[in-house]
C-alpha cells in the first residue's frame, strides 16, 4: 500500500511539474485495495491505476488555470467490462454493454488564483460507453473511462469556468 502512493505521489508530482504553466492536478487513491474492479490479466492493479492517473491529468489539467490546484481523491474504481477467467490462465476483460459499464467514484477540490474555491463529490459513470462510435484514443489503455471522464470535466468544469 505505501508503495502504491508513494508511487503515484511521484507520478503526481512529475505530471504537476510538467502542467505547472497551467496549474497543477494532484491525485490520490483512497484504500485502491477495496476498488470493485481495477485490475485484470493484461494490466495489473497497478499498471491500471498508472494509467487512471495519466488519464485523470490529461483530461483535467484544460481546466485548471495558473496558480490553481486541482485535488481528485478517487475513491472507488469499476472499469468498463468485468474480467472473465480464460483459456491458459489468462483472464479476459469481456465488455458486453450491459451493467458493466465503467464508474469512478471521486471527490474534488479547486482552489487557487483569486477564484471561489470549488468542491464535490462525483460518481462518474457513462451506462452507454458500447453504443457510441469506440473513442478516436482506442489504441490507448482505458479508452471508455477517458472518454467518460473527459466528457465529465468538459460539463462539469467548462460550464461556469475552470475559476
Amino acid at each position: 500500500m505505501r508503495m502504491i502512493n508513494a508511487f503515484f505521489t511521484l507520478a503526481t508530482a512529475s505530471v504537476a511539474v510538467a502542467a505547472q504553466a497551467a496549474g497543477s492536478v494532484q491525485i490520490s487513491f483512497i484504500k485502491p485495495e477495496n476498488f470493485a474492479d481495477v485490475r485484470d490479466r493484461a494490466y495489473s492493479r497497478e499498471q491500471n491505476l498508472k494509467a487512471l492517473v495519466q488519464v485523470l491529468t490529461s483530461v483535467a489539467t484544460p481546466y485548471v488555470t495558473e496558480g490553481q490546484t486541482l485535488k481528485i481523491e478517487v475513491l472507488d474504481v469499476d472499469l468498463a467490462g468485468e474480467v472473465r477467467p480464460g483459456a491458459r490462465a489468462w483472464d479476459v476483460r469481456v465488455l458486453r454493454g450491459r451493467a458493466d459499464w465503467p464508474r469512478i467514484t471521486m471527490r474534488w477540490s479547486l482552489e487557487g488564483a483569486g477564484a471561489a474555491s470549488r468542491s464535490g463529490e462525483a460518481v462518474v459513470q457513462d451506462m452507454s460507453y458500447l453504443q457510441r462510435i469506440p473513442p478516436a484514443t482506442a489504441d490507448t489503455a482505458l479508452v471508455y473511462e477517458r472518454r467518460m471522464l473527459d466528457e465529465w470535466f468538459r460539463t462539469q468544469f467548462a460550464k461556469v469556468g475552470a475559476g
